[in-house]
């Protein structure tokens, strides 16, 4: 599947997005073209791993993959607990910014080629990155492919019940920038229609956010050899045992 080149090329662009998570705070916001501003919460994403985002990544399985990483700080608290985990971003602030909290973090968007294709045990798309592209189904197709067989994804949803495609422009305190690129807002209801080929695998709320787990169904065809996987390795084996279960109890 090809890249959705717009949004791709929007966020790499977007110097106030780079400028903010070097200078580690906003006011940063996705305007929509009515002039509704969507707040990025930049200081949270630049700070470490909240006890929300723990809970999180307490109910994640074996190699983990983080869509749209941002700063790092879920990577970083994968890699500080010596879990095996890679972060993808378009932003060259946000990899390097992984990278020194001492996660693994490539420049990639998540329609390219990446590392261990069809074997990652499970993906994230926190923060609202469910919006990437524009395109919830075509999304959730290329992660599918992207996990193992009975994979694991973990989305962040919208806090309301919106269902919601839109172009938007980033903007900070002062002027908006760069092209319109297409984005998604979708709360739990919206997901689960737009998740074909998904088995649903829990949802739950905490600290004001909403998050919604799925599983993959059927086989992946694209898995790469195993000699091409850079990141997934002898530790993979599933957290079956010590972790949480995917459901909220």
């Amino acid at each position: 599947m090809s890249a959705p080149p717009a949004t791709a090329l929007a966020w790499a662009a977007a110097d106030p997005y780079d400028a903010a998570l070097r200078a580690g705070r906003g006011p940063l916001f996705l305007r929509r073209a009515d002039g509704w501003l969507l707040p990025l919460e930049v200081e949270r994403w630049c700070a470490r791993a909240d006890p929300v985002d723990r809970d999180v990544l307490d109910r994640c399985e074996g190699a983990v993959l983080d869509v749209g990483c941002g700063p790092g700080r879920l990577v970083a608290e994968l890699a500080a607990r010596g879990r095996p985990a890679l972060g993808i971003d378009v932003s060259e602030a946000a990899v390097e910014h992984t990278v020194r909290l001492g996660g693994q973090a490539l420049r990639r968007s998540v329609f390219e080629p990446l590392p261990g294709e069809g074997r990652w045990d499970t993906v994230l798309l926190m923060d609202g990155n469910i919006g990437i592209g524009g395109d919830p189904r075509a999304l959730l197709e290329r992660v599918a492919g992207l996990l193992r067989q009975g994979g694991l994804l973990i989305a962040e949803t919208a806090p309301a019940d919106v269902d919601e495609r839109v172009r938007v422009h980033i903007t900070d305190a002062h002027a908006t920038t760069g092209v319109p690129f297409p984005w998604a807002r979708l709360g739990t209801r919206a997901l689960l229609h737009n998740a074909r080929g998904w088995e649903p695998a829990g949802q739950w709320t905490a600290g004001g956010r909403r998050f919604a787990a799925l599983r993959s169904r059927t086989a992946n065809s694209s898995a790469e050899p195993a000699k091409r996987t850079a990141v997934i390795s002898s530790q993979r084996a599933r957290n079956t045992s010590a972790g949480r279960p995917v459901a909220d109890r």
